[in-house]
């Protein structure tokens, strides 16, 4: 691994807000396809850890499903959402410290094509990767691949990180769907983007 990509692994390993910041506007690049991220949802870990959050699969603790979240960061965390929607997050943070960024919407860059025919139900370009689900079908990433490092130049899914964004590009608010924490505003997007998903709160939560 070169140093111009351990500093790039070095950048994710900061508590997860400041890391789901620095994932907007990467690329994430899976075979003949990559998108430009754009929206991203940070998520901690264990009640002994630094960043204690019960909306985390690590919130519990270590489990043989969540372990990857307890490090090294820069690797690919992958679950089904309801049994059927892959969705993919990135690890961050110090080694055995648990924490996450889930990414929620990209825009298509390359493969453009090959995403159209994996999204055949998606009405406009915007939509392709719209939602975490769908971006993980744009993608073709598979549960297969958890655990994929990807800032190694030899990996079929990379991460490219690009220069950091001013913070008055980047909106924040409250994460999707949780029900629990679910006011920490560790939802972070570009406004600008057509491809950023709608807010939908929990109706569990409280």
């Amino acid at each position: 691994m070169s140093a111009e990509e351990v500093v790039s692994v070095e950048e994710l390993i900061v508590e997860p807000p400041a890391a789901a910041r620095r994932l907007l506007g990467a690329t994430l690049r899976s075979g003949a396809t990559a998108v430009r991220l754009v929206e991203v949802e940070a998520y901690g870990g264990d009640p002994a850890g630094p960043w204690p959050d019960p909306a985390s699969h690590s919130g519990r603790g270590r489990t043989r499903r969540n372990a990857v979240m307890f490090g090294p960061a820069g690797h690919l965390y992958v679950y089904l959402s309801y049994g059927m929607h892959t969705c993919i997050n990135v690890t961050t943070g110090p080694d055995e410290t648990a924490s996450a960024v889930l990414l929620r919407a990209g825009e298509v860059v390359e493969g453009i094509e090959l995403v159209r025919a994996r999204r055949p139900t998606a009405r406009t370009d915007a939509d392709l990767a719209r939602g975490p689900g769908n971006l993980g079908t744009a993608l073709g990433i598979a549960l297969t691949d958890y655990g994929t490092p990807l800032f190694d130049p030899e990996s079929p899914i990379r991460l490219e990180l690009a220069d950091p964004l001013p913070a008055d590009a980047i909106a924040t608010g409250p994460r999707v769907g949780v029900s629990t924490a679910a006011d920490r505003p560790w939802r972070f997007w570009l406004p600008s983007a057509p491809a950023v998903s709608t807010y939908r709160r929990s109706p569990r939560a409280g």
